[in-house]
Parts: structure tokens; sequence; C-alpha cells
């Protein structure tokens, strides 16, 4: 099966993830889609193929050398994010892409204005919506580009590697998945997750995180008397978002600057509330922006001589970085990997949290290597092909290394 095949049948299975769930997958589709992958891997000689009660499917590829070296994981996460739809998605192949605007269905482009690096892709084959959905390409691309890996390797028994496994993620949008995984079925010396971004990039340093649940008590009275009476609770949630400062809003900031993102508000005038995301690579910095939300807090309380503002804060996850600091080797290995194609590798840091960052703080340093994915989590998300295909090369590229690595016997362990 082609990669971009396989691909586009797992984008027909609706695995957006819920926050709102209590249980581990979030959707029952992911389910769906982890079944398949399972049945897929034994397809192609990985006997050992399962899926757990959490949604997590593992499994092993032997090492077919006779002396040791590193065992490698590759990742990859079955949810879509709920940022906009993810059902019925329509994916349609483009075909030697000319560098013009796409049209994506009747009055719906994906514009070269709106996205410049569009004619970076003069020439390469392109997977793109109808521009009423999400794609999936994060992370389904991830996954056909290591299911596609493990037919090449399948096909081609004579290319050496050491152990390797696989494992795919549930509920990796919503940041909690990963905290379900059974590392006793993940044994491991490091991993890779592939969850989006150019082919020539390796990244190893994510976002610290932390969130922010408001809670705004209003007075409600007819607006006809209201007049030094009501507390319109709505208002209470925007005064507080403007005392944010505008600068560190999300579509202000970039690379390593951190942002305050509104979620969501809603209400009536009696009650409101609103969430926000915090980041910034930084964690003095995040704790520097988490103590601005409990001084407006504390500010409006004052300001109403009531309780009318509650808090919550949470740290959620925290910046790899400070894991790969003394086993660097593992992300150079990458980029040789990739030097190796011809490429000239980058080390964007991630502008948010991969299932890397939790899998590093469990003691399983896993950095993240890109899937030809661009504009997730929207309507105008794409997948190029070329991309997909050369990953597999990557990843072919990398498990010769640490081959290389174990018949120098320096592998990690």
């Amino acid at each position: 099966m082609k990669i971009e095949e396989r691909f586009i049948n797992y984008t027909k299975i609706d695995t957006t993830s819920d926050p709102e769930s209590n249980t581990c997958p979030s959707t029952p589709d992911q389910f769906v889609l982890a079944d398949m992958l399972v049945e897929e891997l034994k397809q192609l000689g990985v006997e050992d193929a399962r899926r757990d009660h959490n949604g997590f499917v593992y499994g092993t590829i032997e090492s077919n050398v006779d002396y040791p070296c590193d065992v490698v994981g590759f990742l990859a996460h079955l949810d879509t994010s709920d940022a906009t739809s993810g059902k019925d998605i329509k994916a349609r192949i483009i075909r030697d892409y000319d560098g013009q605007d796409i049209l994506l269905s009747e009055g719906i482009y994906t514009r070269v204005n709106d996205y410049p690096f569009l004619k970076e892709l003069k020439g390469k084959d392109l997977i793109v919506t109808d521009g009423t959905t999400l794609l999936g390409g994060d992370d389904k691309a991830g996954i056909a580009i290591i299911m596609d890996f493990v037919q090449f390797l399948h096909h081609n028994p004579e290319i050496r590697h050491g152990k390797m496994m696989v494992c795919f993620t549930p509920d990796e949008e919503i940041g909690r998945g990963i905290l379900n995984i059974d590392l006793s079925q993940f044994v491991v010396d490091y991993a890779y997750t592939l969850d989006g971004g150019p082919v020539n990039c390796v990244t190893y340093e994510n976002f610290n995180a932390a969130s922010a649940s408001l809670t705004f008590y209003g007075n409600s009275i007819h607006p006809g008397d209201a007049k030094n009476k009501m507390i319109n609770a709505v208002q209470l949630a925007v005064d507080f978002h403007n005392m944010l400062p505008v600068n560190q809003r999300a579509e202000f900031t970039e690379k390593r600057e951190g942002f305050n993102h509104l979620q969501i508000i809603q209400g009536d005038c009696q009650k409101a509330k609103s969430s926000y995301i915090i980041r910034n690579h930084d964690l003095d910095l995040l704790h520097q922006q988490m103590r601005h939300f409990e001084l407006i807090t504390m500010h409006m309380n004052e300001m109403h001589n009531r309780h009318v503002v509650e808090l919550q804060l949470k740290e959620t996850y925290y910046n790899m970085k400070q894991c790969l600091t003394d086993k660097m080797f593992i992300v150079e290995q990458a980029a040789r990997a990739i030097e190796q194609l011809g490429y000239t590798v980058e080390y964007d840091p991630i502008r948010g949290g991969t299932d890397g960052a939790h899998l590093s703080f469990m003691g399983v340093a896993t950095p993240n290597l890109g899937t030809g994915g661009r504009n997730c989590h929207g309507n105008h998300e794409l997948v190029i092909i070329d991309e997909m295909k050369e990953m597999v090369k990557v990843l072919t590229n990398l498990i010769n290394i640490v081959v290389e690595r174990g018949v120098n016997n320096d592998y990690s362990k």
C-alpha cells in the first residue's frame, strides 16, 4: 500500500479527542483506528502487536543483528484536535502542485498570500481537505510514516537493524493520554515522536505549559434598574482579558516568545467562565505569567470589594530540553540521518506540547521528528507526500546509525 493511500484511509476515521471526557481514550473511534493498526502491524510481521484497554497500540520489531544495539521507539498519536471538525474528512491529492492558490471547494481557497511557504512546494504532491474540516495530518501522517517504515523493513529483511518498538498513543491533543502509557510494554532506551513539521526539523525543546480556569460572579438585575446594582459577569471576563498584556496573545508571538491564549469565554450576567492556556519555553517566565493572572484576580476582587473572580491555575507539562542535555547524541543521530538525504537540519523549538515531553520526564528521552505536515489544527491543513516518503528514508538512515553505534560498542546501555 502506498503511503498516501494508507494516510487517507486513516483520515476516514474521526478520532477527534474530547477534553470534557473522563475516559481514555476520550472518544471511542480512537479504538477503531487502534484496532485497524494492530491488524496492519500483524500483517507486516509484527507478531506481538496489541491494543490495551486505554487505546495504546504496542508492537516489537526484533533485532536481526547479533550484537547489542540501542532499543529505539517510534511513536505517533491516534487522535486529532478538536479545534475544528474532524468528521467526514474529504482528503484530496494534488499532484505536481503549481504553486498557486489552492481551490479546496467552492469559494474556499488556501491562498499563497496567507501561507507564503506554499511557493516552496511547487512541483510537490500534496494532500488537502475540502476546506470544511481539518485533514488529520497531525498525527495520522506520523502513523502512516511509521507504518510505511515497518512495511519497508518487512519487504527488505536484509536491512540491518536493532530491536525497535512502535507505539500509537491516544489523546495527545488534550495532553493526558500519554500519562496512561504502560512502560513495561514499551521498553526502549530512547524514542522519537513523529508529530508534525518539515522533514528537516528535529525538535528537542517544547513549551512549559499551564492552564487558567476563571469563574466570574455577577449580580443580575433588570438593565433598566441597573445603575450601581448590576455586576455583569461577562463584562468581568472581558475586563480581565483586557488587563492581560496584548503583546502576549498568541497571535503576536513566535519562536521562544511565550503567550496567554484565551480558549473560551461564555456565560451571562450572573455567571461567566473563561479558560486560557499559558505557555513559555522559560519556566521562570511562565511563572511570571501565572503570577499576572493571580494579581489581576486580586485586583478585581479588591476593586469590587467582593469575591467576583475565582481563579484556578495548573501546570500541565514542562520543557523536555532539561531531560536531553546529557543525551544529545539522540538528537545528533537524528540530525545525521536527515543530513544524509542532503537537508540542512533546523532545530526550531516546538510551540506546543508533545507526548515526547511527558515521556522524557518519565525517563524515556524522546525528541520529535517531522512528518511533512503544515497548518495543523485548521481547515487549511495539508500534508506533503514527498516529505512523508522522505521521512521513511530518514528512519531507515537512523536505524543504520544505531547499528553502527552498536558495532562500535557505543550503544547507550
